[in-house]
């Protein structure tokens, strides 16, 4: 396990049942479409033999899928511990246990805590942290070659969605909070430790970006 850390609602939010769930998800139907981009971005920039960091990984079906397709290694970070089980469950049905490391960590909080990798990856996480632009800095400092993460569109839509989201955490007495942070800024945020914009999609409900050195 990695150095502790404030899971800010997370461990009540996404359950060992919400793990489950995904896990079964991705068994019968592999990754969503979001998920899917991201992987294709990175295998066409190269990815053999490449070091994998993936931020709020869940079960790991990124890492999984990079892993197939000729990473060398992966690292899962996460605020809940309700992942773990299921994530170990589908490394070892895709006969890659000993490949990816799942571990308990915030890179915001403890950047110092955990390697620098070749690629790091953020599907629906920066939409979980308050502070993007510690968090960001911290891929970005971490990243040798590549970024690539999902965010929802700064839009009416997004913000509806994000209200009526914490309006429900509220209401239940939940800590945990979703936030649509500014596209723009957050790009900045990477831009400015080196990192220049390579990839684009922005979709109705999640948007994509990737970024190369």
């Amino acid at each position: 396990m990695g150095g502790c850390c404030d899971p800010r609602g997370c461990d009540r939010m996404f359950t060992t049942g919400f793990a489950r769930h995904v896990a079964r998800r991705y068994r019968k139907r592999g990754l969503d479409r979001t998920a899917a981009r991201m992987v294709a971005f990175l295998q066409e920039r190269g990815i053999e033999g490449a070091t994998v960091l993936e931020i709020g990984g869940g079960v790991g079906e990124i890492q999984i899928e990079l892993l197939r397709r000729g990473a060398a290694s992966a690292v899962g970070l996460e605020l809940s511990p309700s992942y773990r089980d299921e994530a170990a469950r589908l490394l070892a049905e895709a006969g890659l246990t000993g490949r990816a490391q799942y571990r308990i960590h915030d890179i915001a909080a403890d950047p110092g805590g955990v390697a620098a990798a070749d690629v790091v990856v953020l599907h629906r996480v920066v939409c979980c942290y308050p502070d993007y632009e510690r968090l960001l800095a911290a891929v970005a400092d971490h990243a040798g070659r590549l970024v690539v993460f999902s965010h929802p569109p700064r839009n009416l839509a997004g913000r509806v969605f994000v209200g009526v989201t914490n309006l429900a955490m509220r209401l239940r007495k939940q800590r945990y909070r979703a936030f649509v942070h500014p596209p723009e800024a957050m790009l900045d945020v990477l831009r400015e430790r080196g990192l220049r914009p390579a990839y684009a999609h922005r979709g109705l409900t999640w948007q994509v970006a990737g970024l190369e050195r």
